[in-house]
């Protein structure tokens, strides 16, 4: 509505307004305070439609209870409204929150945190995998006699059940890390918020963890020092704690905590420090590896004299604080006032040079024996017990090293691709000690185990064997006829090898004649005289005789692998398969064992941090009958003497030496106190190819041969 005033009124003037009622009325609208002017709201006919109640006032209508808790939220909401500046306040008062508005954010964002939090743990799952340095371990090998051997693997831990932890190591590391370990929820947040002000700060975070946060951050977590790691880490300790037993979690701890000297977990650790497993730890030992966990490049005392003044104060603090909380009496802590010195360096393991081609073979046997994948291998924890003996193992190696040393002064030329390869197997299959080869850092070739040069006249007893096991056959479909030792063959060089139908013909169409070494002819010979004399030509006579089948099942049975045979033809009894050293000494072993073979092996138990794991052993079997194998037996025993008649030995000794019609190896492989040992020396230039070169002397002559050399150094003969 607009006012129009006359220009004759003066701005100074005082005007007074009287609204005249409607036409037809004559009234005011006192309700509405409106002139009654023809408008739409008063129009005959036409009524104001009254305003539609709100849901709220609908509800608390129907009910007066309702109504009177809205209006009193009202009021009190009313009132937590900031309303500025404050009426009867100065200053800065007029302006700052009164203690309603306080406590309601205080009480909006506690709501807000427990609903954020409990979501965060709802959502929260622990992982299924954990990080591969949390599982992996390594393989630790152990000599016969139970000492360490070597270790493989990139990280150093061994986990041990928490049953074969003592108390007093548990004690020790409750102590020093978290005293309410077992009656806490996992976390501890007074701890969290220092590590968390800490963290914001980049200052030292050790020690704000509970050791069910520590574990949560060893097995699942990385090291990254954020607030949202910390946040993660606390939710996984809680979610933790619930699902799984403090014992579990406990054990974990002890077995993946960093103790520093490269090793993780409280058995490595012991191992490191003191050269003992954890069972036999001592408290005051426990303490101070206890002491390591707060930073072992703090507490390591090797390290510094500062480190050793901070591990003598924190050894004693852990040992007062045992006493503290109930696990040490007042008593044994007396016991206690000199310091536990560790060792100054961990206990180094033999690795390397000789003890990697045994860890190789060990290896390979346990993985195939014991049905592990190489997955589960290579995740470690294993511990194996091999059959390799130290003493005889550095004995052997000591002979191959001097027979190295002289080679390389007296032939330095060709001294360059020589290889020796041994082994010493007992009558009851264990692997004694190989030697594979110069370092196995620099050489992983085993030559111990390698298929390379064919055996040669050492092959000799096999065909023996067979003959005396099974007779021979002069006619196609005759009888056979019996074999003794004293049964007579032609023994010249250079005569034809022959079939029952007449002389054999390769398939070049030559006549096959056999040679003896230097052409030397002995005439009709019995064929233990022949074995100990090293004649070949009755012995490829005999093969034929006995049939090329027989002769190649009798040696697989004694030892020998089928995989270093070749074709079935006469120079199979002139020993034309390749065997290793280790199946070459097993097979002599037969023999020696009264015709009974065991297949080499050598692991002679596994366990798995602790428990056993199932082993399949060889089993002994008959690959010859005892009387064959004692005639065998006695021939090698009759060309040891005949060879070497100077040592004088107390034992009986047995064996003969091997050559080749190609002079391409030297072997001598004898049994002496029931330990077969084959000694094989050979040329292979490994940078061009794996064909054998001739030996040209560098392996001295048959008479004294440099195999027999190491062979008589190992078995400590002559």
């Amino acid at each position: 509505m607009q006012l129009k005033v006359p220009d004759s009124v003066h701005a100074d003037e005082t005007m007074m307004l009287r609204v005249v009622g409607a036409a037809g009325t004559g009234k005011a609208d006192t309700a509405s305070g409106a002139a009654g002017d023809g408008s739409a709201a008063d129009r005959p006919g036409r009524r104001r439609r009254a305003p539609r109640p709100s849901p709220l006032s609908r509800l608390t209508g129907a009910a007066p209870g309702l109504t009177r808790l809205a209006t009193r939220l009202a009021a009190e909401a009313r009132r937590l409204r900031p309303r500025y500046p404050h009426a009867g306040r100065t200053g800065w008062r007029r302006w700052a929150p009164s203690w309603r508005q306080w406590l309601g954010a205080a009480a909006t964002l506690t709501g807000l945190t427990v609903v954020l939090l409990g979501s965060a743990y709802a959502a929260t799952d622990i992982p299924d995998n954990l990080n591969s340095y949390a599982t992996q371990q390594d393989n630790v090998y152990f000599w016969s006699d139970g000492t360490p051997m070597a270790r493989t693997g990139w990280v150093r831990r061994q986990a041990m059940p928490l049953k074969e932890i003592p108390e007093d190591v548990r004690g020790a590391v409750l102590a020093a890390e978290n005293a309410s370990f077992y009656s806490d929820p996992g976390i501890s947040f007074s701890g969290l918020t220092r590590a968390v002000w800490r963290t914001l700060g980049q200052g030292d975070t050790q020690g704000g963890s509970t050791i069910t946060q520590q574990y949560v951050k060893n097995v699942y977590l990385n090291q990254d020092r954020s607030v949202s790691r910390k946040f993660t880490e606390a939710m996984l300790a809680l979610k933790l704690d619930n699902e799984m037993s403090k014992d579990d979690i406990l054990e974990g701890y002890l077995n993946t905590s960093w103790f520093g000297r490269g090793t993780y977990g409280i058995q490595r650790a012991a191992q490191a420090y003191y050269g003992k497993d954890v069972r036999e730890l001592d408290v005051s030992e426990a303490a101070f590896l206890a002491s390591l966990l707060k930073g072992a490049g703090l507490y390591d005392p090797s390290l510094s004299a500062a480190n050793h003044a901070r591990a003598v104060e924190r050894w004693s603090w852990i040992l007062d604080r045992m006493v503290e909380i109930g696990t040490l009496s007042k008593g044994e802590r007396a016991e206690y006032k000199e310091f536990p010195e560790p060792l100054k360096r961990s206990p180094g393991f033999d690795t390397g040079k000789q003890s990697d081609y045994l860890v190789e073979l060990a290896a390979q046997y346990a993985k195939k024996a014991a049905g592990i994948s190489a997955k589960e291998y290579d995740l470690g924890g294993y511990q194996i017990y091999t059959t390799f003996d130290r003493k005889q193992e550095s004995a052997l190696t000591d002979a191959v090293d001097k027979a190295r040393k002289q080679a390389r002064e007296d032939h330095p030329g060709k001294a360059k691709s020589l290889h020796f390869g041994a082994s010493s197997v007992a009558a009851d299959g264990r692997i004694l000690a190989v030697h594979g080869g110069p370092d196995h850092r620099k050489q992983g070739y085993n030559e111990s185990n390698a298929t390379t040069v064919p055996a040669g006249s050492a092959f000799q007893p096999f065909v023996y064997a067979a003959a005396l096991e099974h007779g021979v056959h002069k006619t196609r479909d005759g009888a056979a006829t019996e074999v003794t030792p004293q049964t007579l063959y032609d023994g010249d060089d250079g005569i034809a090898v022959r079939t029952p139908e007449g002389p054999y013909w390769d398939r070049g169409g030559k006549q096959v004649t056999s040679r003896n070494d230097g052409g030397k002819s002995y005439g009709q010979i019995s064929l233990s005289r022949a074995l100990a004399l090293s004649v070949n030509t009755p012995f490829m006579q005999l093969g034929m005789d006995t049939g090329l089948d027989r002769v190649r099942d009798t040696a697989q049975r004694a030892g020998l692998l089928s995989s270093s045979f070749g074709p079935q033809v006469p120079a199979l009894s002139l020993g034309s398969a390749t065997p290793s050293a280790i199946r070459m000494a097993s097979g002599y072993a037969t023999f020696a064992a009264a015709g009974k073979h065991v297949e080499p092996y050598s692991v002679a138990r596994i366990t798995r941090n602790g428990s056993g794991v199932a082993l399949k052993k060889p089993a002994s079997r008959r690959a010859v009958r005892a009387s064959v194998a004692e005639a065998v037996q006695a021939a090698l025993t009759d060309a040891f003497r005949t060879a070497h008649p100077g040592p004088a030995t107390t034992t009986a000794v047995a064996g003969k030496a091997g050559t080749t019609q190609k002079d391409t190896a030297a072997w001598y492989v004898g049994t002496a106190n029931r330990v077969s040992t084959a000694v094989v020396a050979y040329r292979i230039d490994l940078t061009k190819s794996l064909e054998p070169l001739p030996l040209d002397g560098i392996a001295g002559s048959p008479g004294d041969s440099v195999p027999y050399r190491i062979w008589s150094g190992a078995r400590g003969i002559g």
